[in-house]
């Protein structure tokens, strides 16, 4: 299987790393190929200019690049910090300027733009891990799960996903090794489950 795995975290050696880098051991141990991409360390502009709006807009070579891989990805794993309940702004203009038309969704024919999508994504699976310095009781209760409806209703249904997966961990700031170790078994866990080993791999 193809995977494409979108990184979008500033700090070399976060606990984001560490949850990309285990989600691609996993996957290579189990004989995917994976698309890897961290936005900050390529240096990914998150501005949508635009002439680059519409569907047969000519594109970066570097954006036109990822709309190739996540258009060809048999599974997606996401991976970025909470952010005021939204992922980080390189992460958002990912979202920008590669899930767009002709790619990710289109609209049928008839439909001027004001209907509901239809998904073009050939992904079988898509996950989403995420951190958090906000236990998470005090943070549904304040603001409910904003990422959740991002990622699930807004994105990955519209585009024709079926199984999503998205896991918060936290509180970052407070955990002891322990504990961040046994999220990131998790996260193997998790990719393992969802893209296991290829037979005969």
């Amino acid at each position: 299987m193809n995977i494409s795995l979108i990184l979008g975290h500033p700090q070399p050696g976060s606990l984001n790393h560490a949850i990309a880098e285990t989600a691609l051991a996993t996957l290579k141990a189990h004989g995917h190929a994976v698309y890897c991409h961290d936005l900050y360390a390529e240096g990914f502009d998150p501005i949508l200019p635009y002439g680059e709006m519409s569907r047969d807009a000519v594109l970066d070579p570097s954006v036109a690049q990822h709309c190739d891989e996540i258009a060809n990805a048999d599974g997606i794993i996401v991976v970025h910090p909470n952010w005021w309940g939204q992922p980080p702004a390189v992460m958002k203009g990912w979202i920008d300027r590669v899930i767009r038309p002709g790619v990710a969704y289109e609209f049928l024919e008839g439909d001027a733009g004001d209907g509901v999508p239809n998904g073009l994504l050939r992904a079988q699976a898509a996950l989403v891990f995420n951190t958090s310095n906000t236990p998470q009781a005090r943070e549904l209760a304040a603001v409910g799960d904003p990422l959740e409806a991002i990622w699930r209703r807004c994105i990955f249904d519209l585009c024709g996903v079926t199984t999503f997966y998205r896991t918060m961990y936290g509180c970052v700031v407070t955990s002891s090794p322990e504990e961040r170790q046994s999220w990131l078994d998790d996260v193997a866990g998790t990719v393992a489950r969802h893209f296991p080993a290829r037979a005969g791999g």
